[in-house]
């Protein structure tokens, strides 16, 4: 049985209950929500992940290790990502659902409290965060972005948005560059902190099998006390059309070149014409049925793969292909084409059927784990209404060709990059 509650627990601070027991476990979470600016992100990004180190309560790692081995072995994440122009930093905890306790111990209450405890009571020390969990950290995070570079379908990706957006705040990394985590002391956390919990929109989702009403209650009572300022408006700007097209090349010693083509859609949350959209990426690159896959990759063999990814808060289309050098030219003008013939309606009536199934099947697995469920309802932050997988599905399955064909005729070529590699295997 599925219920969803929503609730406000203060000035910018919202709460999301969803109840569903047929879950084994429970999943509470806290997302602070900033602008993204770019002399904010990286003591923000940092923090997340300094926060979840050691609270006043439980004042080392090793405690908080040995609390959660407590809870039957509850865990403990952050996360930092972007929701259009607005950094997030999210700090989960998922444990066992208290049904299943042995001594019918309250682990829903206990994660709340372990987690208002590490976001609002912070360990300091001499008023500012620890020195050596600061270090580690930092020298952490530095090690994430050079994983990310090191990937280079992932480094592509980011380059490609980066010129795309680079007169927008989403042409910001979401924890900032390598040099700005180096450059960061300990000192920048603290007004980090207070920055956060003053300012930040917050969310605050408890969802699983768990006592919605109690963690709200907790929660409650956590932040009646905090000092909580003027909450920071968070908008995206979205660009409905590209107004010349930017290329980029970049010369690296890979194996495989990269591709990545930027589009603008004019269509992002909460445009009503948003699942229109939807079907279009889909049809044109969002399945092993897809027009890229089918042609480009396929039939033509121009590339590794070849695939299209919708941003809905950006209204962003990305495609991304892994390339040999000598057909990127024409694996570019093939991707065109493909598109033109999403624009004259070149497509058939069965595409659109397994586009929807693919879609809706899709929604059909977020009920399948809680954190599906999670980064849905957080998707949904800055929708006009807020919609359930099955209703999306239901909207999905409404739209008309007309509707498809009418969302690719406002698609533009924004940015190409290219990452050019020495000709080899691919990897």
């Amino acid at each position: 049985m599925i219920g969803i509650e929503n609730r406000m627990i203060a000035s910018g601070i919202n709460f999301k209950g969803i109840r569903d027991s047929k879950f084994k476990t429970l999943r509470l979470s806290v997302h602070f929500m900033l602008p993204v600016q770019k002399d904010q992100v990286a003591a923000n990004g940092l923090l997340a992940f300094l926060l979840t180190r050691a609270s006043r309560e439980y004042p080392d790692f090793t405690k908080l290790a040995q609390r959660l081995a407590e809870l039957y072995g509850a865990s403990l994440n952050a996360d930092v990502s972007k929701l259009g122009d607005v950094q997030v930093l999210s700090i989960s905890a998922t444990g066992l659902s208290d049904r299943l306790t042995l001594n019918g111990e309250k682990i829903s209450e206990a994660l709340a409290n372990l987690l208002c405890s590490v976001l609002f009571n912070p360990l300091l020390e001499n008023g500012q965060f620890p020195r050596e969990s600061f270090l580690q950290e930092q020298r952490q995070t530095l090690e994430m972005l050079d994983a990310e570079y090191n990937d280079k379908r992932i480094y592509a990706k980011q380059r490609c948005e980066e010129l795309m957006c680079a007169e927008e705040p989403y042409g910001v990394g979401r924890c900032g560059t390598k040099e700005q985590i180096a450059a960061l002391s300990r000192e920048d956390l603290l007004p980090a902190w207070k920055r956060l919990v003053e300012t930040a929109r917050i969310e605050v989702m408890a969802m699983g099998d768990c006592n919605t009403t109690r963690i709200y209650e907790l929660f409650c009572q956590a932040v009646a006390g905090l000092a909580r300022g003027e909450v920071r408006h968070c908008t995206t700007e979205n660009v409905a059309a590209a107004r010349t097209v930017k290329n980029e090349v970049e010369s690296m010693d890979v194996a495989q070149s990269k591709l990545v083509m930027g589009f603008r859609t004019g269509i992002a949350i909460p445009d009503s014409r948003l699942s229109a959209a939807k079907l279009m990426c889909t049809i044109f690159g969002g399945t092993p049925h897809s027009k890229l896959f089918l042609n480009v990759r396929e039939k033509l063999s121009l590339c590794y793969y070849c695939s299209s990814q919708l941003n809905s808060m950006k209204g962003i289309m990305l495609v991304q292909s892994g390339v040999e050098t000598k057909n990127i030219e024409r694996a570019k003008e093939e991707i065109l084409a493909q598109l033109q013939q999403m624009k004259d309606g070149d497509f058939s009536e069965d595409d659109i059927i397994a586009a929807k199934k693919s879609l809706c099947n899709s929604y059909k697995t977020l009920a399948d784990s809680l954190g599906g469920l999670e980064s849905w309802y957080l998707s949904q932050t800055f929708a006009s209404t807020v919609r359930s997988p099955e209703e999306s599905a239901a909207e999905i399955n409404a739209v008309t060709k007309e509707e498809i064909v009418e969302a690719a005729r406002l698609v533009s070529l924004d940015t190409v990059y290219s990452l050019i590699g020495k000709e080899g295997s691919a990897q």
